[in-house]
């Protein structure tokens, strides 16, 4: 009896010794990329796709220090790839800053008075400061294409027809007016639902849904001239701006509909070994990262 016991007591052991072990084993990735369809796929093979395309549109969750991070390493190596004929372009600058912005890319003002003057968003130190940095090390044109937050205001609070008495110097800032809207795709129809109406006839929420319009527009009417110069862009813009192929990417195939733009978002799940139905299709590559990541605000 005492000899049964003792192996018993052995087993046990040696069982919870290889169950321990195995959780010390147990990885912990800080992403995991997936195609549209939800198979796991190499940095290396996204990044061979990626230098095909013309446009590559970044979209991030703007506090998620991954993305950030991987938006640092995918413009350096499309820029391995393409050299001079690669720039960056970014939401998180507006149009009328590009003056400026030119200035300290070329070294002309210091890196205080740049970031006084360029208006940029309260996570640009963590989160934009390098990317910047690299360009300007490497001379890579950066591109701010954002509309100036003013016009977008007016959009909000006025719709499109805001926008019809605008300087000629104001219109250079903006994409070409009048800019049209389907208040039919996906994305549009579901800001509608966020904001109270669900369908057309709620002023105030068609508005804002115009202002993000607006932003979509500006942002590849800014992007197709850098394309109609020869160059190869990668941009950076919160996801739901090119999520599902929407908003910029949708404004960009009206423009050049051979263009070849491919997109990436960012989703957070607990789970990184499989693709949930809710985040497939929704990119051509989706990079998603764990929900207890931390964030940059």
């Amino acid at each position: 009896m005492m000899r049964f016991s003792l192996l018993t007591l052995l087993l046990l052991m040696f069982t919870t010794g290889i169950a321990t072990a195995s959780e010390t084993d147990k990885d912990k990735p800080a992403y995991q990329l997936f195609t549209a369809k939800g198979k796991q796929v190499k940095y290396g093979k996204m990044l061979e796709e990626l230098q095909k395309a013309d446009v590559v549109l970044f979209g991030e969750q703007h506090n998620d220090p991954i993305a950030h991070w991987l938006q640092l390493e995918v413009a350096k190596d499309l820029h391995k790839a393409h050299q001079q004929r690669f720039t960056i372009g970014a939401e998180m600058f507006e149009a009328d800053v590009q003056l400026v912005l030119n200035e300290y890319l070329s070294g002309q003002v210091a890196e205080k008075n740049f970031e006084q003057e360029s208006r940029p968003w309260n996570n640009y130190q963590t989160d934009y400061k390098p990317v910047v940095r690299f360009a300007k090390e490497m001379s890579i044109p950066f591109v701010a294409t954002n509309v100036p937050r003013r016009y977008a205001a007016m959009v909000s609070g006025g719709s499109l027809k805001a926008l019809e008495h605008v300087s000629a110097d104001a219109k250079r800032y903006i994409a070409p007016l009048p800019v049209q809207v389907d208040m039919d795709l996906p994305g549009y129809k579901n800001m509608l639902a966020m904001f109270g109406k669900g369908t057309h006839g709620n002023t105030k929420s068609e508005n804002i849904v115009q202002a993000q319009a607006l932003k979509d527009a500006t942002m590849a009417h800014f992007i197709l001239q850098q394309v109609n110069k020869g160059k190869k862009m990668l941009h950076l813009n919160g996801a739901y701006h090119s999520d599902n192929f929407e908003g910029i990417g949708w404004y960009l195939k009206q423009g050049n509909p051979q263009l070849r733009t491919m997109t990436i978002t960012t989703v957070l799940q607990e789970d990184l070994d499989k693709l949930t139905e809710e985040h497939k299709q929704k990119a051509d590559y989706i990079l998603v990262v764990p929900s207890s990541m931390t964030r940059t605000y």
